[in-house]
C-alpha cells in the first residue's frame, strides 16, 4: 500500500495509476468499516482531515479520466456520504508529508520499478520529465 507523491499522480505509469485508484478505494472502505486503514505506509492519512484523502483521491480520478480511463468515482463516494470534508487546496494536499523527501521516496521507488523492467523507457521519460520540467 503507497500513496505516491501527489506531484507524481500526472506522470504514474498506467498500472501505478490504476493500482492507485484500487488503493484509494480500499483506504476509503477501512476508514469507513474501520476507522482506520491499518497500514503503514498510509495510516499518515489519520493525521489529516479527510478532505486530503478525498482531495487526493480526485486527483487520482482526474487523471484517470483525463488518460480517457473509465472510473466510477461513485465507489469511492459511497465511504464518504455522510462526510462534511473541508475542500483541501492542492498546494496544501497532505503537507507536511507529501514533502520533497517523500517525492524522491517515491522517485526512487518508480527508477526501481523501471531498472526492473517493471516500467517502460517511455513511461520512465514521462517520470523523468516531472524532475526536470521538460
Amino acid at each position: 500500500m503507497r500513496l505516491w507523491h501527489k506531484d507524481l499522480i500526472p506522470v504514474l505509469p498506467r498500472q501505478q495509476l490504476l493500482s492507485q485508484w484500487r488503493e484509494c478505494c480500499c483506504i476509503a472502505r477501512s476508514i469507513a468499516l474501520e476507522g482506520t486503514p491499518n497500514h503503514i505506509l498510509v495510516n499518515k492519512i489519520m493525521d489529516y482531515p479527510i478532505g486530503h484523502f478525498i482531495g487526493y483521491t480526485f486527483l487520482v480520478i482526474t487523471e484517470m479520466k483525463n488518460r480517457g480511463y473509465r472510473c466510477d468515482s461513485d465507489r469511492f463516494m459511497k465511504w464518504f456520504s455522510d462526510c462534511d470534508g473541508e475542500e483541501i487546496a492542492l498546494c496544501r494536499l497532505f503537507d507536511g508529508w507529501h514533502n520533497d523527501r517523500y517525492f524522491t521516496q517515491c522517485f526512487y521507488n518508480l527508477q526501481e520499478k523501471y531498472d526492473c523492467g517493471g516500467i517502460s523507457r517511455e513511461e520512465w521519460k514521462r517520470i523523468e520529465g516531472c524532475i526536470t520540467g521538460t
